[in-house]
């Protein structure tokens, strides 16, 4: 059996042993736009690559630096390469924390040199668990976190077009990485 997968771009990646060269942006923008959040049940589809849009647009809204903006985009970008596990079985898997820990490292070392800090590290998560709420209240009309998350954006929460949501990850993409330098 292989210890590779094949991206859309033809990269043979290993995802246990992750090369910086074998990252390409267009790969995560291309998987993450045909990926469902809350694995598959919303009654509509809504897709990881939305979530990450929606997730840097909030960080710029609050006034949060392009290198937060972007490690905001970047921040589900393993799902690319691994998928997802639903937060209730995945705390129970050490191995694919580590794993998933792994990968997400090399991605912002990728696309930022470095790793967030550990401010940064509670932006994003703050951000993520925002966006988290509203999209399960407005999908599914359940309040899964404490009340007070609050947004500075109005996210798109509708069905769009796989190729649409790829061509505005990688123009979101290019923007903030072009601020960086």
């Amino acid at each position: 059996m292989s210890e590779h997968i094949t991206t859309a771009n033809k990269i043979h990646f290993l995802p246990l042993e992750p090369k910086q060269e074998d990252i390409l942006i267009e790969d995560i923008a291309h998987a993450l736009s045909l990926m469902t959040r809350a694995n598959g049940h919303f009654p509509e589809f809504y897709s990881v690559g939305q979530h990450c849009i929606g997730c840097s647009k909030e960080a710029l809204a609050r006034g949060y630096s392009n290198e937060v903006a972007l490690m905001c985009l970047l921040h589900d970008a393993s799902e690319a390469y691994i998928s997802d596990i639903t937060r209730p079985v995945k705390k129970e898997m050490k191995e694919y924390i580590v794993i998933e820990r792994r990968l997400q490292n090399a991605i912002y070392e990728r696309f930022l040199d470095r790793l967030p800090s550990k401010e940064e590290q509670e932006q994003i998560s703050g951000i993520d668990d925002a966006m988290l709420y509203h999209e399960f209240y407005h999908y599914m009309g359940e309040k899964i976190l404490p009340e007070g998350l609050q947004l500075h954006t109005e996210p798109d929460f509708y069905e769009r077009p796989f190729q649409e949501v790829e061509q505005e990850f990688l123009s979101q993409y290019r923007k903030l990485a072009e601020n960086l330098q």
